[in-house]
């Protein structure tokens, strides 16, 4: 690709309860498909569009974009997410009753919160001022039943369609970004540009800041969860929802940057994105191999198919979304 001369600078800017709710309004799609839609703006992945996407696949190559589950996994310790637990159940030296010594089984289980890895937000992951999407209150969550409404199931056939990447850190110059870094919208728009790459209504926007680069350089993942990290910044939503898109996942573990540009708020863009606009957020997704392959023949566009498990009620969902070019 050809480098622009401005990389960006990559600040963190000042917003407020009331910018962010500026932008909430500005973009919230509440009622666009409908008063009883609960699946947001991948709406727009209409049949043409993932007919579409499919002619970006060329050379057949797959991609995994997923991190392995197991206890050595992202979450730190005392995390309200534990890292997956794996358990046998059966092994095949422990025959079940009616096995032969021709025949043998085993069988096993885990157990994990489905946020604990790569993984999608459900809409109704966020709430904001007791709403979530489509103006949805709190007690369309519930103990007994989970996510009455806006479940992340409702994306079990929907999250097929293109996927871009934008390697923020290979396009900056760095290897991983530092931790205070805020991908704003300019930033976005001129790194698209620069890979020569347009995003479209519908896409999946992926966002390299090389952080899974940084974990595996350092040999442990420290504070990747929860501590001070690259993303992005609130300013993102000006291209994300300009572009109408479907959803938006980075190899960070909250999406944004960290700490937040609010002092007044946590996870402001969760509350732009997920509970106005409808967009989906994907979290602790693997870039690197994808990043490394778009670098090497400058195509930055590609199938991507990430649907979650159809775990009823689930407010988000583990998944192993695949990259295909």
């Amino acid at each position: 690709m050809t480098m622009s001369t401005r990389r960006g600078d990559l600040r963190k800017r000042e917003h407020t309860r009331a910018s962010v709710e500026e932008l909430a309004a500005k973009y919230r799609t509440w009622g666009e498909w409908g008063p009883d839609d609960e699946l947001g703006a991948p709406n727009r992945i209409t049949p043409e569009k993932v007919l579409a996407a499919a002619g970006e696949v060329r050379k057949g190559a797959v991609f995994s974009l997923a991190v392995p589950l197991d206890r050595a996994g992202p979450q730190g310790a005392g995390s309200l997410r534990a890292n997956p637990q794996h358990l046998m159940l059966v092994l095949p030296t422990d025959p079940w009753p009616g096995d032969s010594e021709l025949q043998r089984f085993s069988d096993d289980a885990v157990y994990m919160p489905l946020q604990a890895g790569t993984q999608w937000d459900g809409l109704c992951h966020a709430f904001y001022d007791g709403r979530t999407y489509n103006g949805r209150d709190t007690s369309s969550v519930t103990a007994a039943h989970g996510a009455k409404f806006n479940s992340i199931t409702n994306l079990k056939d929907r999250a097929v369609g293109r996927g871009v990447l934008l390697d923020v850190a290979r396009w900056s110059g760095h290897a991983y970004l530092p931790a205070d870094a805020s991908v704003q919208a300019e930033d976005l728009a001129q790194c698209a540009a620069d890979q020569g790459v347009d995003v479209g209504e519908g896409d999946f926007v992926l966002v390299r800041t090389g952080e899974l680069a940084r974990v595996r350089e350092a040999g442990g993942w420290g504070r990747y969860a929860g501590g001070p990290a690259p993303g992005l910044g609130v300013g993102a939503a000006d291209f994300l929802c300009g572009r109408r898109v479907s959803g938006v996942a980075t190899d960070t573990w909250g999406l944004e940057a960290m700490p937040y540009e609010t002092s007044d708020l946590i996870a402001p863009l969760h509350a732009i994105l997920l509970v106005n606009a409808g967009v989906y957020i994907g979290e602790i997704w693997d870039l690197e191999a994808l990043a490394d392959d778009c670098a090497a023949d400058g195509t930055y566009s590609f199938l991507l198919a990430a649907q979650p498990l159809t775990i009823t009620g689930a407010v988000g969902s583990p998944l192993n979304p695949l990259a295909i070019k």
